[in-house]
Protein backbone atom coordinates (compact mmCIF):
# COMPACT_ATOMS: atom_id res chain seq x y z
CA UNK A 1 0.00 0.00 0.00
CA UNK A 2 3.15 2.27 0.63
CA UNK A 3 4.54 1.73 -2.21
CA UNK A 4 1.43 2.30 -4.64
CA UNK A 5 1.01 5.24 -2.46
CA UNK A 6 4.21 6.52 -3.13
CA UNK A 7 3.75 5.87 -6.95
CA UNK A 8 0.57 7.69 -7.32
CA UNK A 9 2.13 10.57 -5.38
CA UNK A 10 4.71 10.45 -8.06
CA UNK A 11 2.31 10.75 -10.75
CA UNK A 12 0.66 13.26 -9.90
CA UNK A 13 3.38 15.35 -9.20
CA UNK A 14 4.61 14.52 -12.65
CA UNK A 15 1.24 15.48 -14.17
CA UNK A 16 0.93 18.47 -11.92
CA UNK A 17 4.39 20.01 -13.15
CA UNK A 18 3.38 19.01 -16.80
CA UNK A 19 0.04 20.82 -16.45
CA UNK A 20 2.41 23.97 -15.41
CA UNK A 21 4.78 23.42 -18.36
CA UNK A 22 1.78 23.08 -20.68
CA UNK A 23 0.00 25.91 -19.11
CA UNK A 24 3.15 28.24 -19.29
CA UNK A 25 3.62 27.31 -22.95
CA UNK A 26 2.94 30.86 -25.61
CA UNK A 27 0.41 28.83 -28.51
CA UNK A 28 -0.45 32.13 -30.40
CA UNK A 29 3.25 32.66 -30.58
CA UNK A 30 4.78 29.36 -31.00
CA UNK A 31 2.07 28.86 -34.39
CA UNK A 32 2.85 32.10 -35.33
CA UNK A 33 6.83 31.00 -35.00
CA UNK A 34 5.97 26.92 -36.81
CA UNK A 35 4.09 29.55 -39.70
CA UNK A 36 7.23 31.77 -40.34
CA UNK A 37 9.73 28.85 -40.56
CA UNK A 38 7.62 27.32 -42.88
CA UNK A 39 6.63 30.50 -44.67
CA UNK A 40 10.24 31.73 -44.83
CA UNK A 41 12.22 28.52 -46.15
CA UNK A 42 9.19 28.30 -48.63
CA UNK A 43 9.76 31.84 -49.90
CA UNK A 44 13.55 31.62 -49.52
CA UNK A 45 14.28 28.36 -50.48
CA UNK A 46 11.89 28.01 -54.06
CA UNK A 47 12.68 31.85 -54.68
CA UNK A 48 15.81 31.26 -54.96
CA UNK A 49 15.76 28.36 -57.27
CA UNK A 50 13.18 30.18 -59.23
CA UNK A 51 15.17 32.66 -60.23
CA UNK A 52 17.97 30.78 -61.16
CA UNK A 53 16.13 28.58 -63.37
CA UNK A 54 14.51 32.19 -64.47
CA UNK A 55 18.03 33.30 -65.51
CA UNK A 56 18.45 29.87 -67.39
CA UNK A 57 15.43 30.63 -69.58
CA UNK A 58 16.17 34.38 -70.30
CA UNK A 59 19.28 32.89 -71.72
CA UNK A 60 18.43 29.66 -73.83
CA UNK A 61 15.08 30.91 -75.38
CA UNK A 62 14.69 35.06 -75.08
CA UNK A 63 18.47 36.46 -75.73
CA UNK A 64 21.35 34.92 -77.95
CA UNK A 65 24.11 37.94 -77.17
CA UNK A 66 25.34 38.44 -73.08
CA UNK A 67 25.10 41.77 -73.00
CA UNK A 68 21.15 41.72 -73.32
CA UNK A 69 20.64 40.16 -70.53
CA UNK A 70 23.92 41.11 -67.84
CA UNK A 71 21.95 43.35 -66.19
CA UNK A 72 19.27 40.73 -65.64
CA UNK A 73 22.36 38.49 -63.94
CA UNK A 74 23.25 40.71 -61.73
CA UNK A 75 19.89 41.77 -59.95
CA UNK A 76 19.34 37.76 -60.29
CA UNK A 77 22.40 37.42 -57.91
CA UNK A 78 21.48 40.46 -55.75
CA UNK A 79 18.00 39.26 -55.33
CA UNK A 80 19.89 36.13 -53.94
CA UNK A 81 22.07 37.58 -51.50
CA UNK A 82 18.84 39.50 -50.40
CA UNK A 83 17.40 36.05 -49.59
CA UNK A 84 19.90 34.62 -47.93
CA UNK A 85 20.09 37.74 -45.65
CA UNK A 86 15.73 37.73 -45.06
CA UNK A 87 16.20 33.73 -44.26
CA UNK A 88 19.07 34.41 -41.09
CA UNK A 89 17.17 37.67 -39.59
CA UNK A 90 13.76 35.66 -39.70
CA UNK A 91 14.83 32.80 -38.05
CA UNK A 92 16.78 35.00 -35.57
CA UNK A 93 13.55 37.53 -35.13
CA UNK A 94 10.99 34.33 -34.83
CA UNK A 95 13.39 32.80 -31.75
CA UNK A 96 13.50 36.07 -30.28
CA UNK A 97 9.57 36.60 -30.62
CA UNK A 98 9.22 33.09 -29.44
CA UNK A 99 11.37 33.84 -26.31
CA UNK A 100 9.36 37.21 -25.52
CA UNK A 101 5.84 35.16 -25.88
CA UNK A 102 7.40 32.45 -23.03
CA UNK A 103 8.48 35.55 -20.95
CA UNK A 104 5.12 36.65 -21.09
CA UNK A 105 3.00 34.23 -20.59
CA UNK A 106 5.54 33.28 -17.67
CA UNK A 107 4.04 36.82 -16.27
CA UNK A 108 0.25 36.13 -16.99
CA UNK A 109 0.56 32.91 -15.41
CA UNK A 110 2.25 34.37 -12.14
CA UNK A 111 -0.35 37.52 -12.43
CA UNK A 112 -1.11 37.65 -8.46
CA UNK A 113 1.78 36.29 -6.97
CA UNK A 114 5.23 37.97 -6.32
CA UNK A 115 5.91 38.44 -10.30
CA UNK A 116 6.52 42.38 -11.20
CA UNK A 117 6.71 43.15 -14.64
CA UNK A 118 10.08 45.45 -15.35
CA UNK A 119 10.17 48.73 -17.65
CA UNK A 120 12.79 46.89 -19.76
CA UNK A 121 10.09 44.15 -20.34
CA UNK A 122 7.61 46.69 -21.38
CA UNK A 123 9.88 48.70 -23.51
CA UNK A 124 11.06 45.14 -25.35
CA UNK A 125 7.28 44.33 -25.79
CA UNK A 126 6.19 48.01 -27.48
CA UNK A 127 9.76 47.37 -29.46
CA UNK A 128 8.52 43.92 -30.70
CA UNK A 129 5.10 45.81 -31.34
CA UNK A 130 6.42 48.66 -33.57
CA UNK A 131 8.92 45.86 -35.69
CA UNK A 132 6.28 43.25 -35.84
CA UNK A 133 3.63 45.80 -37.27
CA UNK A 134 6.67 47.48 -39.53
CA UNK A 135 7.76 44.14 -40.91
CA UNK A 136 3.97 42.92 -41.74
CA UNK A 137 3.37 46.02 -43.92
CA UNK A 138 6.29 45.54 -45.74
CA UNK A 139 5.85 41.68 -46.02
CA UNK A 140 2.62 42.35 -47.46
CA UNK A 141 4.19 44.54 -50.27
CA UNK A 142 6.78 41.51 -50.67
CA UNK A 143 3.63 39.21 -51.32
CA UNK A 144 2.42 41.31 -53.86
CA UNK A 145 5.40 41.69 -56.27
CA UNK A 146 5.77 38.28 -55.25
CA UNK A 147 2.74 37.27 -57.79
CA UNK A 148 3.70 39.17 -60.64
CA UNK A 149 5.96 36.55 -61.90
CA UNK A 150 3.19 33.80 -61.12
CA UNK A 151 1.27 36.47 -63.57
CA UNK A 152 3.80 36.54 -66.03
CA UNK A 153 4.26 32.70 -66.37
CA UNK A 154 0.21 32.21 -66.12
CA UNK A 155 -0.36 34.28 -68.73
CA UNK A 156 2.37 32.47 -70.78
CA UNK A 157 1.08 28.99 -69.95
CA UNK A 158 -2.38 30.23 -71.09
CA UNK A 159 -0.54 31.51 -74.35
CA UNK A 160 0.48 28.51 -74.73
CA UNK A 161 -2.53 26.64 -74.22
CA UNK A 162 -4.26 28.61 -76.76
CA UNK A 163 -1.26 27.63 -79.30
CA UNK A 164 -2.24 24.27 -78.62
CA UNK A 165 -5.39 24.43 -79.76
CA UNK A 166 -5.36 26.64 -82.69
CA UNK A 167 -2.64 23.67 -84.25
CA UNK A 168 -4.66 23.67 -87.10
CA UNK A 169 -4.10 27.58 -88.39
CA UNK A 170 -0.85 27.66 -88.09
CA UNK A 171 -0.75 31.60 -89.30
CA UNK A 172 -2.62 32.52 -86.23
CA UNK A 173 -0.83 30.27 -84.05
CA UNK A 174 2.34 32.65 -85.57
CA UNK A 175 0.86 35.81 -83.99
CA UNK A 176 0.81 34.63 -80.59
CA UNK A 177 3.89 35.74 -78.35
CA UNK A 178 5.42 35.95 -75.36
CA UNK A 179 7.75 39.26 -75.34
CA UNK A 180 10.22 39.35 -72.30
CA UNK A 181 11.05 42.72 -73.52
CA UNK A 182 7.75 44.33 -72.81
CA UNK A 183 7.92 42.90 -69.18
CA UNK A 184 11.35 44.80 -68.57
CA UNK A 185 13.17 41.58 -68.06
CA UNK A 186 15.06 42.59 -71.27
CA UNK A 187 16.15 45.12 -73.06
CA UNK A 188 14.26 46.33 -76.13
CA UNK A 189 17.38 45.83 -78.46
CA UNK A 190 17.37 42.46 -77.42
CA UNK A 191 17.25 39.88 -79.87
CA UNK A 192 15.07 37.71 -80.34
CA UNK A 193 13.42 38.89 -76.98
CA UNK A 194 10.41 37.09 -77.33
CA UNK A 195 8.83 33.83 -78.52
CA UNK A 196 6.34 32.46 -81.14
CA UNK A 197 3.98 29.88 -82.29
CA UNK A 198 5.31 26.68 -81.84
CA UNK A 199 8.97 27.53 -80.45
CA UNK A 200 6.66 29.33 -77.41
CA UNK A 201 4.72 25.89 -77.20
CA UNK A 202 7.51 24.00 -77.06
CA UNK A 203 9.32 26.33 -74.18
CA UNK A 204 5.83 25.91 -72.32
CA UNK A 205 6.29 22.49 -72.26
CA UNK A 206 10.01 21.93 -71.11
CA UNK A 207 10.61 20.66 -68.33
CA UNK A 208 12.68 23.95 -67.33
CA UNK A 209 9.73 25.85 -67.46
CA UNK A 210 7.18 24.02 -65.62
CA UNK A 211 9.91 23.79 -62.45
CA UNK A 212 9.85 27.17 -62.80
CA UNK A 213 6.40 28.02 -62.55
CA UNK A 214 6.05 25.97 -59.48
CA UNK A 215 8.65 27.45 -58.00
CA UNK A 216 7.29 30.89 -58.33
CA UNK A 217 4.30 29.68 -56.72
CA UNK A 218 5.66 27.77 -53.90
CA UNK A 219 7.68 31.09 -53.19
CA UNK A 220 4.14 33.24 -53.35
CA UNK A 221 2.72 30.53 -50.99
CA UNK A 222 5.62 31.13 -49.01
CA UNK A 223 4.90 35.25 -48.63
CA UNK A 224 1.64 34.11 -47.90
CA UNK A 225 2.13 32.19 -45.09
CA UNK A 226 4.83 34.54 -43.73
CA UNK A 227 2.40 37.69 -44.15
CA UNK A 228 0.00 35.32 -42.02
CA UNK A 229 2.59 34.48 -39.12
CA UNK A 230 3.42 38.10 -38.67
CA UNK A 231 0.04 39.43 -38.44
CA UNK A 232 -0.07 36.42 -36.00
CA UNK A 233 2.80 37.42 -34.19
CA UNK A 234 1.13 41.39 -34.36
CA UNK A 235 -1.88 40.03 -32.24
CA UNK A 236 0.34 38.10 -29.62
CA UNK A 237 3.07 41.11 -29.22
CA UNK A 238 0.27 43.42 -28.65
CA UNK A 239 -1.97 41.04 -25.96
CA UNK A 240 1.81 40.50 -24.40
CA UNK A 241 2.11 44.07 -23.92
CA UNK A 242 -1.12 44.75 -22.32
CA UNK A 243 -0.68 41.75 -20.16
CA UNK A 244 2.84 43.71 -19.34
CA UNK A 245 0.65 47.18 -18.69
CA UNK A 246 -1.65 45.11 -16.38
CA UNK A 247 1.30 44.02 -14.43
CA UNK A 248 3.37 47.11 -13.98
CA UNK A 249 0.26 48.77 -12.36
CA UNK A 250 0.12 46.23 -9.63
CA UNK A 251 3.87 47.22 -8.75
CA UNK A 252 6.35 48.20 -11.04
CA UNK A 253 9.73 46.49 -10.28
CA UNK A 254 13.45 47.27 -10.91
CA UNK A 255 14.23 49.23 -13.81
CA UNK A 256 16.98 48.30 -16.79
Amino acid sequence: ADIVSMWCGWVAGCYDCCMRCLGGVPYCSLVATLLCFSGIALFCGCGHQALTETERLIETYFARNLQDYIALVYIIQYFQYVIYGLASFFFLYCIVLLAEGFYTSSAARQTFGEFRSTMCGRCLSSSFIVMTYVLAALWMLVFALSALPVYFLHNMTSTCRTIDVLTETPASINQLCVDARQYGLLPWNAVPGKACGMTLSAVCKTREYQITYNLYVAAFAGAGITVLALLTYTVSTTYNFAVLRYLGRKGIGARC
